[in-house]
């Protein structure tokens, strides 16, 4: 059976959400506001929140710094997945990967494909692991925020999630 083992304790974690974005401002990042919300509804810390433009060198700077912090667990970011040339969120997170998560690509645009059909191909959703850290890679979309957390990342951040998640592998990631 798969799904939520509501007899299992459950483990919040720490998740820093980074918005990629040339348009919005802290004031008008709806995409953010829905990730930080949607973070503290599941019983989750939002251990950090930032902003930054579509430049390589300033999210990967970024997403960095928060793969170093042991206060962060997870990072979600939102934006700069498209195929613009300004679109450069997975060229400065996949250098950072030790570990490709491919499965979430996959799963992404399969629900993403229920709520905007082929307008899926459209974007570069990614995922992986870094030093221990997760890292999930979303479009900036509203819709692509809430197909991504809950549909995907919600469950799989679950450590009641069965018949498996990626809450009970978080002390082995750094395993040799």
């Amino acid at each position: 059976m798969h799904g939520i083992n509501e007899s299992l304790e459950f483990k919040p974690v720490r998740i820093a959400v980074l918005t990629v974005t040339d348009s919005r401002t802290r004031a008008t990042d709806t995409s953010g506001d829905i990730l930080a919300q949607r973070i503290a509804e599941a019983g989750h810390q939002l251990a950090a929140r930032e902003l930054v433009p579509d430049d390589k060198a300033i999210i990967q700077k970024t997403v960095s710094g928060w793969i170093d912090d042991p206060e962060v667990d997870v990072v979600v970011s939102t934006g700069g997945t498209g195929l613009t040339g300004r679109d450069v969120t997975p060229e400065a997170v996949t250098p950072l990967f030790e570990k490709e998560i491919q499965g979430f690509s996959v799963i992404f645009h399969q629900v993403s494909f229920q709520s905007v059909g082929l307008s899926t191909l459209q974007s570069r959703a990614c995922a992986g692991v870094a030093k221990g850290t997760f890292i999930f890679a979303l479009p900036g979309s509203n819709g692509a925020v809430k197909d991504g957390w809950d549909k995907v990342i919600v469950h799989q951040l679950d450590s009641r999630h069965r018949p498996c998640n990626l809450v009970e592998l978080m002390p082995r990631l750094m395993e040799e």
